[in-house]
């Protein structure tokens, strides 16, 4: 017996294959870290977004961090995307900013990848060849904005709801371009995404490229979220030493009035960046945040030098010396994972 509404279909014919598209907001489907507000998929609510900035307004229709987990016995996964816009960035493969990752029993299987011919659409299909139950991650493209999402499963085969994350509270990701996984090279290689597959944790991606600048709305809006683990990562957005020095105590202050007891982790940058120089200055005026909470009794705070992140590999690990490589995103997975671990199973 099937355990789903079978007028939740789309279409059933898919090239030579016998396919039921359902919609990924529907039951048993799991959507996690985007949600639904008019004809698009957010990060961030509208009324939250006009109030901090038109840049945040724009970019929180990008869905990176979303995901969509299931369980399925059939043989292949055919996904049918519609657009909103499909944005093409600097440096940033189309397989990222556009494309969607596949993942059966938390193993990388596909990219569905787009194709500018499709107008705002991408078809594919993963054939597994043989029908067995897995479960089942799709990561959401990291730059574009969606309209729509179905997956597509073969006739019969049963579709359940997937598991709690072992970690099912979110960590919340604030920060910049390298936090929303740009130039990284398919959604699954952004560092939160690989350490959601290794540590089993649900999490939600505030990262926007060039857009994190510790306002005050923001943080009044990350203070007001249902979360584990805070991890505040933009450096790179404040625009000089004297931006961060203003914002970067009075943004963990604000989350930390919300939230007395939860671990809040605080990164530097991960790499020296010509362009934003002062690298030394900005960490130790996060480090001067972290050393003041500790100070007044705070235990419940971490901080993290990006620029231990890639040691000797450090010329590997950027695509133009600012954004990391998919070596990079693996190399802080590492580091940051290996804090959220700890914190995660005290």
């Amino acid at each position: 017996m099937k355990q789903y509404d079978v007028n939740m279909i789309v279409e059933t014919k898919f090239g030579n294959y016998d396919v039921d598209f359902y919609d990924v907001e529907t039951e048993p489907f799991r959507l996690y870290g985007v949600w639904r507000e008019g004809d698009t998929f957010c990060r961030v609510p509208k009324a939250v977004a006009e109030t901090v900035s038109e840049g945040i307004f724009n970019r929180r229709i990008t869905t990176s961090g979303g995901r969509v987990r299931f369980i399925t016995d059939s043989p292949f996964i055919a996904i049918r995307a519609e657009y909103n816009a499909c944005e093409h960035i600097d440096l940033t493969a189309l397989s990222c900013t556009v494309g969607f990752d596949l993942y059966a029993d938390g193993v990388y299987a596909t990219t569905y990848r787009y194709l500018p011919e499709f107008d705002k659409e991408l078809i594919g299909l993963k054939d597994f060849g043989i029908k067995k139950e897995r479960l089942y991650t799709l990561n959401l493209p990291t730059h574009s904005s969606i309209k729509k999402l179905y997956v597509g499963v073969s006739k019969g085969a049963t579709i359940k709801r997937a598991p709690d994350y072992k970690y099912e509270k979110p960590v919340v990701f604030y920060g910049s371009s390298i936090t929303n996984g740009s130039c990284a090279s398919r959604p699954g290689m952004i560092y939160e995404n690989i350490i959601s597959r290794k540590l089993d944790m649900n999490y939600h991606n505030l990262g926007f490229g060039g857009l994190a600048k510790g306002e005050p709305q923001m943080a009044e809006y990350i203070a007001g979220l249902d979360m584990s683990v805070f991890v505040m990562d933009y450096d790179h957005n404040a625009p000089t030493p004297e931006h961060l020095l203003a914002t970067h105590e009075p943004f963990f202050k604000a989350v930390r009035a919300k939230h007395p007891d939860i671990p809040v982790i605080m990164i530097s940058r991960p790499t020296k960046c010509d362009i934003l120089p002062q690298t030394a200055e900005r960490f130790n005026i996060i480090k001067r945040t972290y050393d003041n909470a500790k100070a007044s009794g705070d235990s419940n705070v971490y901080l993290i030098n990006g620029l231990e992140f890639f040691g000797e590999l450090e010329n590997e690990c950027a695509v133009d010396g600012v954004h990391p490589t998919d070596l990079g995103f693996s190399l802080m997975a590492k580091g940051i994972g290996a804090v959220l671990k700890t914190i995660l199973e005290i």
